[in-house]
């Protein structure tokens, strides 16, 4: 869209504004049209939406609270500030690469870390949310977004309650504004298959219907409601308890890239896993209100941040393997996705 300078408007149009007026409405006249023009800018410009389990992003201090220890200076992993100086560069250097709006990010225990990663990310200046939850260990789900891009109405921890009563990560509800439509934001870190898959999966089908009750809860208010889960859910798209959140109408942007050789966000005994994954309600498929950009959902997998040799070629890079230095990223990918105005 362009528009015409103000000296070419004509000077006849302007014949009866007394002298002293000309300039100053020129002037206004520019400034409007300016205004508009970026304001349509704006909101044609997608919003970039991503996640990410950065693989425990810890400090260096023992909390005599959780079970961090082995990452503290003196832990058994045998931590020094430069090999925390490297983890901090290299989860900076994720977030310059995905370049995104709004972020995601699971394993991580405080959010002074995050403000060392905004720091080392010299691209952008993110806000940051993060609860402390009653993790065992410490880890919490949180969000960095641009506030020029989205701005954030209210936030919140979801307490997930097992039924056995073992304490896990919190979910993170966000709910925001983006080209003047409203968001929800539901960032997940399901229960792993710590202890037995067996004994996981009830714990994820408890987690499902809490999801499904908070989402049922928007929708009640809203049923056009724009909302998009954020997280590691540690099953497949094609897995029961992901399933099971189809009945509020959520479905998962990876589940059509099941079965496509080589590719996922996490690989265990050779095989591609795809439990990183962006999940949308169906409000965003419709023609009002917010839209995914068709083809947009991604994997960031580059070379590097993959093993290409030995044993483990093609796993993801990870910083950890046990309590030996890798010095890699994460033992998970990150995934993205484009949203737009419709």
């Amino acid at each position: 869209m362009k528009f015409a300078p103000a000296q070419s408007f004509r000077p006849n149009k302007f014949k009866m504004v007394p002298n002293k007026f000309k300039k100053a409405t020129l002037i206004v006249t520019w400034l409007t049209l300016s205004m508009v023009y970026v304001s349509c800018f704006q909101d044609r410009e997608p919003l970039v939406v991503a996640y990410w389990n950065v693989e425990n992003l810890f400090d260096t201090v023992d909390d005599p609270g959780t079970n961090d220890k082995e990452f503290s200076l003196g832990g058994r992993k045998n931590v020094t500030q430069e090999i925390y100086d490297l983890k901090i560069k290299h989860t900076a250097e994720v977030l310059a690469d995905l370049d995104a709006d709004i972020i995601g990010l699971s394993e991580v225990e405080h959010s002074w870390v995050l403000e060392d990663v905004n720091k080392a990310y010299l691209d952008r200046d993110y806000e940051i949310i993060e609860y402390e939850s009653p993790d065992e260990r410490g880890i919490d789900n949180a969000l960095m977004y641009d506030p020029k891009r989205f701005k954030v109405i209210a936030s919140r921890p979801i307490t997930n309650t097992l039924p056995s009563g073992d304490k896990t990560r919190d979910i993170l509800y966000v709910k925001g504004e983006y080209a003047g439509e409203t968001l929800h934001l539901f960032v997940n870190h399901w229960p792993s298959n710590y202890g037995g898959r067996k004994k996981a999966i009830p714990k994820r089908a408890a987690t499902a219907q809490l999801v499904v009750k908070q989402v049922s809860a928007i929708l009640q208010s809203n049923a056009a409601a724009e909302i998009i889960l954020l997280g590691d859910f540690n099953e497949e798209p094609n897995e029961m308890n992901v399933q099971s959140l189809k009945a509020v109408g959520l479905s998962s942007l990876m589940e059509p890239m099941l079965g496509q050789p080589i590719i996922g966000t996490y690989v265990y005994r050779g095989e591609d896993l795809f439990p990183d994954q962006i999940i949308i309600h169906e409000s965003m498929r419709d023609e009002e209100g917010l839209a995914i950009v068709p083809a947009s959902a991604s994997i960031l997998d580059l070379p590097k941040y993959r093993q290409q040799e030995g044993k483990y070629a093609h796993y993801p890079f990870r910083f950890w393997a046990g309590n030996n230095l890798l010095g890699g990223y994460s033992d998970h990918l990150a995934v993205w996705v484009e949203i737009r105005k419709k």
